[in-house]
């Protein structure tokens, strides 16, 4: 285990302790942000030739087993496995009618009427582009931040366009950015908002919109549409991180950490983050997570939360390539938890993804601790003013980490 994971879990240990709690506080951050700056600052010692090893070892020998996953047949009657890609997009046109079969078996008319219409249209996969951008991976990019958003949430965008998301070059890994979006939901003002997010496109260059309304359930399509567009365009990056618009991310930890992988050579089925293990479908009809039985009932695979998570292109082209027999799911994090479930890879749990808060569903003032933040990699959750503060937070210099920290 590296020191950023025992630090970590002598963290968890240490906050369900109540006696002498503000001791413990205390000594857990000092004792963690020494451990993390011990080890990012090796690695800084070493790094000028991490971008020579990430072209070198990303793909190698390793890509035939992707060719193998591709030639297979799926045997599901859903579209074909390993049919050469096109060029472009070429999806123009929605052909896709209701499967109003469905409505005569008994299942269904028990199931509750807000999942109709996705089991409906469940076997609707690919839809037309209405914002695209082919030449963001044109050049030479080696990690692509993929962020699921929706279209009214510009002031999300935005925030993450001023700090996390910021086109730059970190330690010779050169950084782009893409917003993935659908269209308004029922109800929405879609003809304004249409027109301020073509004005946001054109002044940014930075958003893929496909015509499928933007819904709570159709985020899974967010997940095949986008895998697709990743093997026509951008199947040569390296690495994807992938996250939600209301998440902090330390994007140089996360660049030391695909030096660390790569170093070690576990490319191959690299996908890293907050793994949830053993989670059973939610039966409260007030959750917005609330799965019937009808739908599904038994336990779920392994999977990502999906505030933000790390792969490699290996892994994604594996993904798209299994995911065409792969029946949709309504939680789009469990969808892809299904599609590594049949590639047989198991997610890789990091400490320092922290989808859920630094403290899991605590209200406490350590989840608005700086020094924490400069530790990991992915917090959610902030609202934009919260991500901008932040972030300078995190980037002053000046900021003392060893002060001991008090909870009133």
């Amino acid at each position: 285990m590296d020191c950023s994971l025992r630090s970590m879990c002598v963290m968890e240990f240490f906050f369900r302790k109540k006696k002498n709690l503000r001791t413990a506080v205390s000594l857990t951050l000092v004792f963690a942000t020494l451990l993390m700056l011990q080890k990012l600052i090796t690695v800084d010692t070493n790094f000028k030739d991490i971008k020579v090893d990430v072209k070198r070892k990303w793909c190698g020998p390793t890509c035939k087993s992707i060719k193998a996953i591709e030639n297979s047949s799926n045997g599901n009657g859903l579209a074909p496995v390993g049919k050469p890609m096109p060029r472009k997009w070429d999806v123009d046109k929605i052909q896709c009618r209701e499967n109003s079969t469905m409505k005569t078996q008994a299942w269904f008319r028990r199931l509750s009427p807000k999942f109709h219409e996705f089991v409906l249209h469940r076997h609707c996969r690919y839809y037309p582009m209405l914002l695209n951008h082919p030449e963001k991976c044109s050049s030479d990019v080696d990690v692509l931040v993929v962020v699921k958003s929706v279209i009214e949430e510009h002031d999300r965008r935005e925030a993450v366009r001023q700090t996390w998301g910021k086109e730059q070059e970190i330690q010779g890994l050169k950084i782009k950015t893409l917003f993935l979006l659908g269209t308004p939901a029922t109800g929405k003002d879609a003809r304004n908002l249409q027109a301020l997010v073509q004005y946001e496109d054109r002044a940014y260059g930075d958003i893929l919109q496909w015509d499928f309304m933007d819904t709570f359930f159709n985020l899974t399509l967010k997940e095949v549409n986008f895998l697709r567009w990743f093997n026509i365009y951008c199947s040569g990056v390296p690495f994807i991180f992938k996250g939600d618009d209301d998440v902090f991310v330390h994007t140089k930890n996360l660049v030391e950490l695909i030096g660390f992988r790569v170093e070690e050579n576990r490319v191959e089925n690299l996908i890293v983050g907050d793994t949830i293990l053993e989670a059973k479908p939610i039966r409260n009809h007030q959750s917005k997570y609330f799965i019937p039985k009808e739908l599904y009932d038994k336990r779920y695979p392994p999977y990502l939360g999906g505030g933000g998570f790390l792969m490699s292109s290996l892994v994604a082209r594996k993904l798209f390539a299994v995911s065409e027999s792969v029946e949709l799911y309504p939680i789009d994090d469990v969808f892809l938890g299904m599609c590594l479930l049949k590639l047989k890879i198991v997610p890789e749990l990091h400490l320092a993804f922290r989808t859920f808060g630094i403290i899991k569903r605590k209200v406490t003032p350590l989840n608005r601790e700086p020094c924490f933040f400069r530790s990991l990699i992915v917090v959610h959750k902030l609202v934009p003013q919260e991500l901008l503060q932040m972030w300078r937070l995190v980037q002053n210099e000046d900021l003392n980490c060893t002060r001991q920290v008090v909870i009133r």
